[in-house]
């Protein structure tokens, strides 16, 4: 059992791109003692030197728990193993951080819900977005705007080398509307405060890199309870199109609200992380009009001085975490948030592959 004043030892399991600023986080912070690097390849090696640390090193995720005996586990791998290493870390008596998505079935989600629940430990998703200052003004904005809501959002990368090596590992079990859908899905369900009522969804297999069965372009559309509707594309590979890849949007019946990242939004960012999370300034319009039908107002330009960078955003994350494990705040309804932005996900992903609209 851990006190405020000792550090809490972390595992880090999955050592690439996301694993690796969850790393840099808890080995910047105080209340995070490392106590092992996990991955089958090199990538535990090179952020070992990356630190400039000498934590200790392990291929395997059963062995390094066993050898560790962490508080805490951060899982980063590759999502048709989040499930089972969660479930082992709780069973073990470990708060565990998750990279989105929670798990690669919806109820395989629900049983990590459940262990966590059962064992009285903290589960954190990996949101990154809600830990946003300008996407949480994004959220907040929206519901301004009265009912219903029309929601645009995509994220469409263009890959090569190792972005697209990882993209291609990453459809080996999901598609990119699953994998990257569920952040955005979260944040259409946050504006709307309303339940999805069904989906539809269409998809295109463009390359034999990827499983027979998997497609790598994907575009969603949701209706809500309340009357609003949003859409979400998503589309991985070096085929993609870098024109109008970074769009995030929506309107009502008051005005509209809009990211406008000129820089994260041009051309040869769609392949970046750090681009991905940048929104650089918000444009809020109204829609009132005069006697003579022009605009009373003009569009509000609003720029937040707090725009965290990728690793800024990762460290926020496991503030978050920290604070939920040393001050034991219910995550309940986080929980069941990731648990149903990935049943909508994999609603969409069924609508794809079978050409018909689903019911929620």
């Amino acid at each position: 059992m851990t006190t405020n004043n000792t550090p809490l030892k972390v595992l880090v399991v999955g050592c690439g791109n996301m694993g690796a600023s969850h790393a840099t986080a808890y080995h910047n912070m105080e209340d995070f003692e490392i106590v092992g690097l996990v991955a089958r390849g090199e990538s535990k090696n090179k952020l070992n030197e990356r630190l400039s640390a000498n934590y200790p090193l392990y291929d395997d995720y059963t062995t390094a728990l066993e050898a560790t005996q962490p508080d805490a586990v951060c899982i980063s791998t590759y999502p048709d193993t989040h499930e089972a290493y969660a479930i082992q870390a709780f069973e073990q008596g470990c708060h565990v951080f998750v990279e989105k998505p929670l798990a690669d079935t919806v109820e395989g989600s629900e049983r990590v819900v459940a262990a966590a629940k059962k064992a009285n430990k903290k589960l954190v998703v990996g949101y990154i977005l809600r830990h946003h200052p300008s996407w949480e003004k994004f959220v907040e904005l929206s519901q301004e705007l009265g009912k219903p809501l029309v929601m645009r959002m995509n994220l469409n990368q263009q890959s090569q080398t190792e972005m697209w090596q990882l993209h291609r590992n990453l459809m080996a079990s999901l598609s990119p509307i699953v994998d990257c859908g569920v952040h955005y899905i979260d944040v259409m369900c946050q504006m709307t405060r309303s339940k999805p009522v069904h989906v539809s969804a269409i998809g295109a297999r463009l390359t034999d890199d990827i499983p027979a069965d998997n497609y790598n372009y994907g575009q969603l559309q949701i209706r809500f309870e309340d009357g609003s509707v949003g859409w979400y594309e998503a589309g991985w590979g070096p085929m993609v199109s870098e024109t109008a890849f970074f769009v995030k949007d929506v309107f009502g019946p008051k005005g509209s609200v809009s990211i406008v990242a000129q820089d994260a939004g041009g051309s040869g960012k769609s392949s970046s992380i750090e681009a991905h999370t940048k929104t650089e300034s918000l444009r809020f319009h109204h829609s009132e009009l005069d006697e003579e039908e022009r605009f009373k107002r003009e569009d509000d330009w609003i720029n937040l001085q707090d725009e965290p960078d990728h690793q800024g955003l990762c460290d926020r994350e496991q503030a978050y975490f920290l604070n939920a494990i040393q001050n034991d705040i219910d995550l309940s309804d986080h929980g069941q948030d990731a648990v149903n932005s990935l049943r909508i996900a994999f609603a969409c992903d069924e609508s794809v592959k079978t050409g018909k609209t689903v019911y929620l």
